[in-house]
């Protein structure tokens, strides 16, 4: 039994997808000149008025519905007032005591083991810029600010301290990243930002009820070094305790070079940042009738997609989990298990060579060059056994870098398979004369050895014989 239990809760950041920011028209998207994406509402010049984004409340209910919260009829946004030079307006419009959804959860399996996450509650804000402190030629001296992403609009999803792993905790992220890219409200990219993590964590001794001292890790942005980060601090504070010392409620960032983390600054408590309504935005109200509509829209989620999958196609769990990693995904293999007429052939070469291919290439599904009634029309041809699986890899290459048919390519090069003995004899007879050891063995009872041979038959042929017939002309030949 270990001495000391850790109890972790997780705040994520998600930036929701829309072309503008949360309460101006500028643009959100990512990649563009330092301080080009910019007005008097998003840099808080006096005077300036913000207007909610229609798109982004929508978004955030989406997501909110999807996770199971109960949607608020009247949320209220507020000014969370702290200074650091990155927040133009000295103040940040979030939602506090009013959030716009309030429960829900999500299932995480870790291993073998189920379990449900429960969230406190989906809130709405606007990002704050950022400071660029590397890359200049005075950065030893100056941080420069761009504040192009001032005003992106987010949601803040803030779990329950229901976590109690390091293991876990990366487990609902990759899990809530997913939900979120699924529902198209998010792009899940985190290397630009647009998904991001803080950690709470704390340790009590084991059996206790009560809270210990949490610290903070963050903007953690992948889902390695956020299980890292935790394990480093679960680490510390057992130390910390063990030498009869006394964990510090503080803010910390995580070190992925070393490994570890280091102190920001102290935590600040909910009451340091005065928090008072927002004088310039009405509260937002969520009509029944909105509220249904976007409900009624919700695509079919990942778990119900793999538990229909198995049920409708006979898939395994495991072929099930793997293609609903993605809508995008699910939705190629759909159409490629109806385009084929064989879901179980359709769920290999999918999980086979296009995510193979998929890999190699670094493009997601929606980019592959193969259309789903392509890769079914091969799939057919091999049913039929006009072409060997073999041979099959071979003609989907040249379909992918070609964008020919699977027919066009077989009768063009000469590939069908064929089942005339006079043709495959000769290259039987070939193998077994060059493989007398292993004619002897097989003879011997080694049965094993017979593969081999089919193999090298097939080899010999360049894939074109037809294995039934190889493996009965083998017969006789072995004897």
């Amino acid at each position: 039994m270990p001495a000391y239990e850790p109890v972790i809760g997780l705040e994520i950041h998600a930036q929701l997808l829309t072309q503008t920011k949360i309460f101006c028209g500028c643009p959100t998207s990512f990649g563009s000149p330092p301080n080009t994406h910019v007005c008097p509402v998003c840099i808080g010049l006096p005077g300036a008025l913000p207007v909610l984004n229609h798109r982004a409340v929508d978004f955030a209910i989406t997501a909110a519905l999807a996770l199971g919260c109960e949607v608020q009829a009247r949320s209220v946004f507020a000014r969370k007032n702290y200074f650091y030079p990155d927040l133009p307006k000295g103040y940040q419009i979030s939602q506090y005591e009013l959030p716009l959804a309030l429960g829900g959860g999500l299932e995480i399996e870790v291993g073998t083991a189920k379990k449900f996450v429960k969230l406190t509650r989906i809130h709405m804000e606007e990002d704050a810029g950022k400071s660029l402190h590397e890359g200049f030629a005075d950065s030893d001296r100056k941080t420069y600010l761009d504040f192009n992403r001032s005003g992106v609009p987010l949601i803040e999803i803030v779990s329950e301290p229901d976590m109690r792993s390091a293991e876990e905790a990366a487990t609902f992220f990759e899990r809530l990243r997913q939900m979120l890219v699924w529902l198209g409200v998010n792009d899940g990219n985190m290397d630009e930002g647009s998904l991001r993590c803080d950690a709470n964590v704390s340790v009590r001794p084991f059996g206790q009820t009560t809270l210990g001292t949490k610290t903070e890790v963050k903007n953690v942005n992948s889902f390695r070094y956020l299980q890292k980060a935790i394990e480093f601090e679960i680490g510390r504070h057992i130390d910390v305790l063990e030498h009869g010392g006394r964990i510090v409620q503080e803010t910390r960032l995580f070190d992925a070079a070393q490994g570890k983390t280091y102190s920001m600054r102290s935590k600040e408590e909910a009451h340091d940042y005065r928090y008072f309504p927002e004088p310039d935005l009405p509260p937002l109200t969520v009509e029944t009738e909105r509220q249904e509509a976007l409900r009624a829209a919700l695509p079919e989620l990942p778990e119900a997609r793999s538990v229909r999958f198995q049920q409708q196609y006979g898939l395994p769990a495991y072929d099930a989990e793997l293609l609903t990693q993605t809508r995008e995904l699910a939705e190629y293999f759909e159409a490629t298990a109806k385009a084929s007429g064989n879901p179980k052939a359709a769920s290999n070469w999918v999980m086979g060579e296009v995510l193979r291919t998929m890999k190699e290439r670094g493009i997601p599904v929606e980019q592959v060059p193969l259309s789903p009634s392509a890769l079914g029309d091969l799939i057919r041809i091999v049913e039929k056994g006009t072409i060997s699986s073999t041979v099959a890899k071979d003609v989907f290459a040249k379909m992918y870098d070609t964008g020919r048919s699977a027919e066009d390519i077989v009768t063009a090069d000469g590939l069908a398979q064929t089942s005339d003995t006079s043709a495959i004899e000769p290259h039987v007879r070939k193998v077994v004369e060059g493989h007398p050891e292993v004619i002897a063995e097989i003879r011997a009872g080694k049965d094993r050895k017979f593969q081999f041979l089919v193999g090298q038959v097939m080899k010999e042929s360049r894939g074109k014989a037809d294995p039934k017939v190889v493996t009965e002309l083998l017969k006789r030949a072995v004897g």
